[in-house]
């Protein structure tokens, strides 16, 4: 029944050889899930569309703790929130979750649910940090392992939150200092890679001791992650943060790029993640573009709408500062972040890769139209990312007509992943709410077997 199902799918939705056809994200898609997936996942999308749970997250979890006991709580969770938005705790069971998605041609993308918040106090010593480094590391392997599972193959891919091998406040002292006018060659990607490379002594001037000791060992983690990633054939895709972060955390992956992009390197190891809300994306995309180019470097992005705009926008009132956020969503999609990458791949092969990480279904059109357009093969340089658990209708129909397409995949346990959703859910309330679709295709597929008596 599944493979009729995936041939009907593939022949319906696929692009012509005799021009470009739009995908349909009708939910047909929704054949190939088990029943009891779609009514889970129609419960907790439509849970988390409820701004008081998103809110107080946290508090509600630990009351059902004290109701309900450690066992009971935590028995709700996995069939709930956690068994629709993560794949689980053991190898085995990440491994499960892999196989069945491949099943659906989709691919993972994991995630280690670690970061550090900016706001959050300090972290004692380097010891939560090398914690972190290591972590990293088994995520790598195990994103190496996934491999051996059977499906689609291509890219092996796993995202990097910098976060969580570095201080938030170191990064803030680094970007304070990158924005200054004149700013020193002290903090330029070459002197980083360098020190990376080199493993020497860094001594950066506007750095207390404290702080440059930590720096030195942050740049020794993230070296040490790419490099066992590049061993293990898996590319790290950098997450991008707050704008008070972002410089810090761009100024770190260049340093890497330069390190791992090179020509010989078989394309782009480390990729840094844009936010196409921001109004000075698209020009410093270009920039980097074009600077990866001149020096015949590799170059890697994660193309997102933005997660963070409620908290930019309110640090901007506070500090009385120009909102660094795109006026309305009308604009962000007409920044040409998309169109801008899309040829840059055209132009670069294989020495450009993307991802179009997006849940709207109008932006996923007009990126696979445009690979039509400029030749740009299903299954290259471009891919397509969604969050596990959700937008599976468009993650289903492009799966399913052949264009590579990955989920992000959190695991872990429950203490340490539902804090993470907590916050992934607090930073992307305007995606949760508005999967109104996507719950309006879940009921009608759930009606059409009930009625239907599929």
């Amino acid at each position: 029944m599944m493979l009729r199902t995936c041939r009907v799918l593939c022949s319906q939705a696929g692009p012509s050889a005799g021009g470009w056809q739009p995908l349909s994200f009708d939910g047909g898609a929704f054949h190939l899930k088990g029943t009891g997936e779609l009514t889970r996942a129609l419960l907790v999308l439509r849970l988390c569309a409820w701004p008081p749970l998103v809110t107080h997250g946290l508090a509600l979890q630990a009351w059902s703790q004290r109701l309900l006991g450690s066992r009971l709580s935590g028995a709700l969770l996995r069939a709930s929130i956690y068994g629709q938005f993560v794949a689980g705790e053991t190898a085995e069971e990440v491994k499960g979750c892999v196989q069945q998605l491949q099943t659906l041609g989709l691919r993972p993308l994991l995630a280690v649910p670690t970061e550090e918040e900016p706001d959050s106090a300090v972290k004692t010593g380097e010891a939560w940090y090398e914690g972190n480094f290591s972590a990293m590391l088994r995520c790598v392997d195990l994103s190496r392992g996934l491999l051996e599972t059977p499906g689609p193959t291509g890219n092996i891919l796993m995202q990097l939150k910098v976060t969580a091998l570095t201080s938030a406040r170191l990064c803030k002292e680094l970007t304070s200092w990158i924005r200054k006018p004149g700013a020193s060659l002290e903090l330029s990607p070459e002197r980083l890679a360098e020190a990376m490379d080199s493993g020497r002594d860094l001594q950066v001037s506007h750095l207390n001791a404290e702080q440059n000791q930590h720096l030195r060992a942050s740049l020794s983690r993230l070296h040490r992650v790419v490099k066992h990633a590049r061993a293990q054939h898996v590319r790290l895709l950098v997450d991008a943060e707050y704008t008070f972060l972002n410089p810090a955390l761009s100024l770190l992956v260049d340093a890497l790029a330069m390190r791992w992009n090179g020509p010989g390197e078989g394309g782009p190891w480390v990729w840094n993640t844009y936010q196409a809300y921001l109004k000075d994306t698209h020009e410093r995309l270009r920039r980097a573009a074009e600077a990866a180019d001149r020096a015949g470097l590799a170059f890697g992005v994660k193309l997102v709408r933005g997660a963070y705009l409620d908290k930019e926008r309110e640090v901007a009132r506070h500090h009385g500062t120009e909102d660094p956020t795109q006026p309305d969503y009308e604009a962000t999609s007409q920044s040409r972040c998309l169109e801008l990458m899309l040829t840059q791949v055209s132009h670069r092969g294989p020495m450009c890769h993307l991802m179009v990480a997006s849940h709207n279904e109008e932006s996923v059109h007009q990126a696979t139209k445009r690979m039509w357009e400029l030749g740009i093969p299903l299954d290259g340089p471009v891919c397509f990312g969604q969050l596990l658990g959700m937008c599976d209708h468009v993650s289903l129909a492009l799966g399913q007509a052949g264009y590579a397409v990955y989920k992000s995949i959190p695991y872990g346990s429950l203490e340490e992943v539902i804090p993470y959703l907590i916050r992934r859910a607090q930073e992307n309330r305007s995606v949760l709410q508005g999967a109104r679709r996507e719950q309006k295709l879940l009921i009608q597929e759930l009606r059409r077997r009930v009625l239907g008596g599929a």
